[in-house]
């Protein structure tokens, strides 16, 4: 025997330590989360939370990797969840491409961490993420369907259902084709803004989530909005029951899981109707992008690129490296 095959044999000693070959041992769910969102929006605080790490979060390079393992039942093989934390809000998006594959696709979900202290990078940092999240995922899932069908149209499949087809929107509607969470972070600083400011930026991102098929929470550092976005995200990485309450007052934060929301509640976009005559939109999604703009100009894409340069960081400094770079660059 190789050492692999006694190290085997002594694990499953372990699990079935009554030498009962008829009982299988259970299985060992993995899955997989992609957080991403504004830079300094509270990521690696909120996956910390999740996996109830004491530490202080430092600031995230480029792809982070790291892992949660909890077991359904006492006495049972703990599943594992796969935490990808993308680091630099927009700028290095391509590098979603390494964690989501077509190997971990019918695992996989994503978590948009948008930052409620800046409104005016809000709707520039949800669009470019989701955007090519989602034209990703479809790649891999056109993909999928040439060597396994079945499981690309399961995929498909589960996208439409937190929505039933008696739902009145269903027809409104286009759901991210894989699981989508968005957190609304640092509610605290946003809930001192103007009580107009705050309804506008709520019913946008309530129409937003509901209309990509995501579940919607707002959170901050206080332990009780912690532990609701925290249940949303167990649900994706153990299979924790869905909560099911919901929360849409707009002077409270708010709580609704995927599904649980309509067209009809949140209402027309937050314009006079003279203003939303004027304005060209070919989609609704369009329309609510002009509305909110309006209020909020976006910052220009540049200021929300990434401009230092890791290389200078002095926590990353290794002697031959930089003395090899410093020659080359030379």
């Amino acid at each position: 025997d190789t050492l692999w095959d006694l190290a085997i044999a002594e694990v499953e000693k372990r699990e079935n330590p009554d030498g009962d070959d008829d009982v299988k041992p259970e299985e060992v769910r993995e899955k997989s989360i992609l957080f991403m969102g504004n830079k300094n929006g509270g990521k690696t605080t909120i996956i910390l939370r999740c996996l109830e790490r004491e530490e202080s979060p430092k600031p995230t390079l480029a792809l982070e990797y790291t892992f949660g393992r909890r077991a359904r039942r006492p006495n049972t093989p703990k599943d594992v969840a796969h935490f990808w934390e993308l680091g630099g809000g927009t700028s290095l998006v391509e590098l979603i491409r390494i964690p989501i594959s077509s190997h971990n696709i019918r695992s996989f979900a994503v978590v948009l961490v948008l930052d409620l202290s800046k409104p005016n990078e809000l709707w520039i940092t949800m669009e470019s993420l989701l955007q090519v999240t989602r034209n990703h995922v479809n790649r891999v899932l056109t993909k999928l369907e040439k060597t396994n069908p079945e499981v690309a149209a399961e995929i498909k499949q589960r996208m439409w259902n937190d929505l039933q087809r008696d739902h009145p929107d269903y027809a409104l509607v286009d759901p991210f084709p894989i699981p989508l969470v968005i957190i609304g972070s640092k509610y605290d600083i946003f809930n001192e803004f103007d009580s107009e400011i705050r309804k506008i930026i709520s019913k946008t991102l309530r129409f937003v989530s509901h209309y990509h098929g995501a579940s919607l929470v707002f959170t901050s550092k206080s332990e009780a909005l912690l532990l609701k976005a925290r249940a949303l995200i167990n649900h994706l990485a153990f299979g924790y029951d869905k909560s099911k309450s919901v929360s849409v007052d707009p002077s409270k934060p708010l709580f609704i899981p995927a599904g649980l929301d309509s067209m009809s509640q949140i209402g027309p976009p937050p314009a006079s109707d003279s203003d939303l005559g004027k304005m060209r939109a070919n989609t609704p999604l369009e329309l609510w992008k002009k509305v909110f703009e309006k209020t909020f100009p976006p910052k220009s894409f540049c200021d929300l690129q990434d401009t230092k340069d890791p290389a200078q960081d002095s926590q990353y400094a290794e002697y031959e490296v930089d003395a090899m770079r410093a020659q080359k660059n030379q």
